[in-house]
């Protein structure tokens, strides 16, 4: 099915059209450096101060929230019920929306709908939205998937946005952007977002406070009210943050970027790894596990001929036998620039039933919006534009060796990438 885009101004209202091969553009919005802080990142308390210095009253705070949380507003100045005058100063001091512009892609016949989001600076993230329609023992779910920095630090290689590189940390308010933006077209049409993952592009636990203060800001029935247990935060193996995280004790779920057992490997597909190796990641896994009572989910991308065999089977089993935890299988998208394809589906069942004989709960999960680049950071990839051929060859090669190498069991030698700290 072909794939419709669109770029929808901040002021974005109504209903899209659901004939696919329309294309509509809007006329684009010049990036500029804002100083304003985003309304939506305002905690209420915060909110409730900063009337008080203006001389008004605190019920105000809760007019501003419906307007900010409620899904029909697309601007303070359409807040009907605040003051002209105060709608104004609202106006000045923050912005009702950090998103400038935002493109839509949606495809599998309008289940998956991929935005890419520019932020007043012009840095680009993404975020996806998933319908799952209603079936015998499940309700009917729209899941949004939503970044947490610009690019991402970790430089995992089957993915668009480790390609990329590191931007910049997203603040509050742009992380719950993405999903006021995504409420407000649900709205329009009289649904609802169900859950909300910490899987797009970033690695969350390395913009721990932000996350934090995003997912208090979508628990808070003040504001988002969305169940913890509907919110999941995906890691690639911080150990600290988890244990912060553990301390904390949030009835959320933590998903764990696993993709291999085994050291060498992993230290190849994940290189967070060479600062925190597997068994340390699970360990503070099982841990969270145990403290919270809440079920880890560990994430696996299935390459062909690289973390697919028996060898790495034998090994997951190894390492996460008898532990509260999921195991969900995912094929491997398609991205550019890597010598790798997604494991034959004959493949994954071998290794799923392997877990599942040793008792492991697993799940073999279906890719979804190819056409339109649903995998984390390839639209931002499309608009980064193409790299050099030598310099793609250059990677290319030297991911076929690498994985060579720890197919045999041999540890990397590169560092942690940058920005990963203690």
């Amino acid at each position: 099915m072909p794939h419709r885009s669109v770029v929808v101004r901040q002021a974005w209202s109504g209903r899209l059209s659901r004939c696919a091969s329309i294309v509509v553009m809007d006329v684009a919005i010049a990036p500029t450096i804002e100083d304003r802080p985003g309304l939506s990142g305002l905690a209420p308390d915060a909110l409730v101060a900063w009337l008080a210095e203006r001389g008004e009253p605190a019920y105000r705070a809760r007019q501003i929230g419906d307007a900010v949380w409620g899904g029909t507003v697309v601007s303070i100045e359409h807040a009907a019920p605040l003051p002209v005058g105060l709608r104004q100063q609202l106006a000045e001091a923050f912005r009702f929306d950090t998103l400038a512009q935002t493109e839509l892609r949606v495809t599998d016949g309008d289940l998956t709908e991929k935005a890419l989001h520019r932020l007043g600076d012009g840095a680009l993230i993404e975020s996806v939205l998933m319908h799952y329609p209603a079936r015998a023992g499940s309700r009917e779910r729209y899941t949004l998937c939503i970044s947490s920095q610009a690019g991402c630090a970790v430089g995992c290689p089957f993915c668009a946005t480790g390609e990329l590189g590191f931007g910049r940390d997203l603040q509050t308010a742009e992380i719950v952007d993405q999903v006021r933006s995504t409420t407000r077209r649900l709205v329009a049409e009289g649904r609802r977002l169900t859950n909300i993952v910490f899987m797009g592009m970033g690695e969350p636990l390395l913009n721990l406070d932000r996350v934090l203060e995003a997912i208090a800001a979508l628990n808070d029935p003040r504001r988002f009210g969305l169940g913890a247990r509907h919110i999941t935060v995906s890691t690639s193996g911080v150990v600290p943050g988890i244990r912060r995280l553990t301390a904390l004790g949030p009835q959320f779920t933590l998903a764990v970027s696993l993709h291999a057992a085994r050291d060498p490997l992993r230290d190849v597909l994940v290189p967070l790894n060479r600062r925190w190796p597997v068994a340390d990641v699970v360990a503070a896994a099982r841990d969270h596990a145990g403290a919270t009572g809440r079920r880890i989910s560990y994430e696996v991308t299935m390459i062909a001929g690289v973390n697919d065999t028996a060898a790495d089977a034998e090994a997951m089993v190894e390492l996460l036998r008898g532990d509260h935890a999921h195991v969900n299988l995912i094929p491997m998208n398609p991205v550019a620039h890597t010598p790798w394809t997604a494991s034959p589906m004959p493949v994954i069942e071998r290794f799923a039933a392997m877990l599942r004989a040793a008792g492991i709960e697993t799940t073999i999960r279906r890719n979804r919006g190819q056409e339109v680049g649903a995998a984390c950071g390839q639209l931002a990839a499309e608009h980064a534009g193409e790299p050099p051929a030598p310099a793609v060859a250059r990677r290319r090669a030297r991911l076929v060796a690498e994985s060579a190498a720890a197919l045999l069991g041999e540890r990397s030698h590169h560092p942690a990438p940058v920005g990963v700290g203690e």
